[in-house]
């Protein structure tokens, strides 16, 4: 299976750089449609706006789901300070040590949008003894907008109001030697290497093994993303990002297939079958156990779902930071993708 790896990274790109964080849909589902429609499939959406996509199968007996997701971590504004800055609550498991300096867009309710940059309040050493050792969360980490207000009173002049969307710079970046670095590549990598597998398809004319829903969820990250799933599922496959650090037999260049999360074994069965896949499809993977994490297969069982359940993605270093994989990460994880839908 020769993954068109052009058509991967330019997807991966272009999803990242549309900002999404966790329940700000708006923009992503305009690109998500358009890139659908390029494929020549269309988009529906239940009403927490997961996206789905449905493929008929070669065997009908059957309907598996293999899901992904498109929201990132964000902010929301909570709060205008009295100095024109804003205080911000985050959106999913934010690490407030390394966004410090990022560029940010803040997203109003009306459309507009304002650029700005994470400052902490003690922000340079010139001026602060502790600006190195002040710790940095919720109260001391805010939003600095590119723009000319000295007050409150200025920043609601713009707009600008609590509950406002605040999607942080991705800065993607692919080096000569393969290496990606950006963040949300948790988990726009794996919604691209979806939709890499329906193009192969398409253009292979191929159908896959049984029915099949590409679901694209949009509150993963605050770990709701699977919870409700069509009832005709008998089978969810999750493609997230996979956790690399002590114990892990994965890395950047092998796709992972994940037996157990923080909180659940995932099926047995299900689990052997993409292992003995990824060795038919002459994949690069490694079986691992993920610690601190969870999916949205993992949401979807907890819910009380009656499906089997179970996880793969590419290797990521730094995870909920600047992250880092490797092509050949992506593309093992797009293969095995594919090699589960086609039955191998």
């Amino acid at each position: 299976m020769e993954i068109d790896r052009s058509y991967l990274l330019n997807t991966m790109q272009r999803l990242i750089d549309t900002p999404s964080p966790t329940g700000y849909y708006v923009k992503i589902k305009a690109v998500l449609e358009e890139i659908v429609a390029e494929l020549g499939y269309t988009v529906s959406y239940d009403n927490r706006d997961t996206a789905y996509i449905r493929v008929e199968g070669q065997d009908p007996s059957k309907t598996v789901c293999v899901s992904s997701h498109a929201d990132t971590l964000g902010f929301m504004v909570r709060a205008v300070n009295g100095d024109g800055t804003l205080r911000i609550r985050a959106l999913g498991g934010i690490n407030y040590a390394n966004v410090e300096g990022e560029n940010v867009t803040v997203h109003t309710r009306d459309g507009r949008t304002y650029t700005g940059m994470l400052a902490c309040t003690h922000h340079s050493s010139h001026a602060f003894d502790d600006a190195a050792s002040m710790a940095r969360n919720e109260n001391t980490v805010h939003v600095l907008l590119d723009e000319q207000v000295n007050s409150a009173e200025d920043v609601r002049a713009l707009g600008i109001c609590h509950g406002d969307y605040v999607s942080i710079d991705p800065r993607f970046t692919v080096t000569e030697k393969g290496f990606i670095k950006s963040r949300f590549i948790d988990d726009k990598a794996s919604v691209a290497c979806v939709l890499t597998a329906l193009k192969y398809m398409k253009e292979k004319g191929l159908k896959p093994q049984y029915n099949t829903v590409f679901a694209i969820t949009m509150y993963e990250e605050i770990g709701l993303g699977g919870v409700r799933v069509p009832e005709e599922i008998s089978e969810y496959l999750a493609v997230d990002i996979a956790i690399l650090g002590p114990d892990s037999d994965g890395s950047e260049q092998k796709v992972s297939i994940c037996a157990k999360d923080a909180s659940l074994p995932y099926d047995y069965d299900f689990t052997g079958r993409l292992i003995e896949a990824a060795k038919k499809a002459e994949c690069d993977y490694a079986v691992d156990l993920f610690y601190r994490y969870g999916s949205d297969a993992g949401a979807a069982i907890r819910a009380g779902n009656n499906l089997r359940a179970a996880l793969i993605g590419m290797g990521v270093y730094a995870s909920h930071g600047v992250e880092r994989t490797h092509i050949t990460g992506v593309e093992n994880t797009a293969k095995l993708v594919l090699a589960y839908l086609l039955g191998a």
